[in-house]
């Protein structure tokens, strides 16, 4: 399994904005293709105004295949539309078990 960060900086204040166009419009297209949303977080202490998600995939195959199905969805595509005035940064991380558990 790996796991993939995403991270989103926001205009100061765009926190609760993002989180409701989220909840309206981005989640559902999101959780039905990418499968497993490991968390959905915002931040408290260092870099404020971001947002973290965490997906859980099989393998980098399964990542590119569920992504790229993803940016074809036309209603992901209605909600980056809605968000991109919101966005500064986005930074993406995938991360892998360092020793088995």
């Amino acid at each position: 399994m790996i796991v993939e960060e995403r991270e989103y900086l926001v205009r100061p204040g765009a926190v609760p904005e993002y989180a409701r166009l989220w909840a309206d419009l981005g989640r559902e297209p999101q959780t039905r293709i990418l499968g497993n949303l490991l968390g959905f977080y915002t931040t408290e202490i260092g870099d404020l105004n971001t947002l973290v998600y965490l997906w859980g995939y099989d393998s980098h195959e399964d990542r590119a295949t569920r992504r790229a199905e993803l940016a074809a969805d036309p209603d992901f595509a209605a909600f980056r539309k809605r968000v991109r005035g919101l966005l500064i940064r986005q930074t993406n991380r995938i991360l892998t078990p360092a020793t088995p558990l």
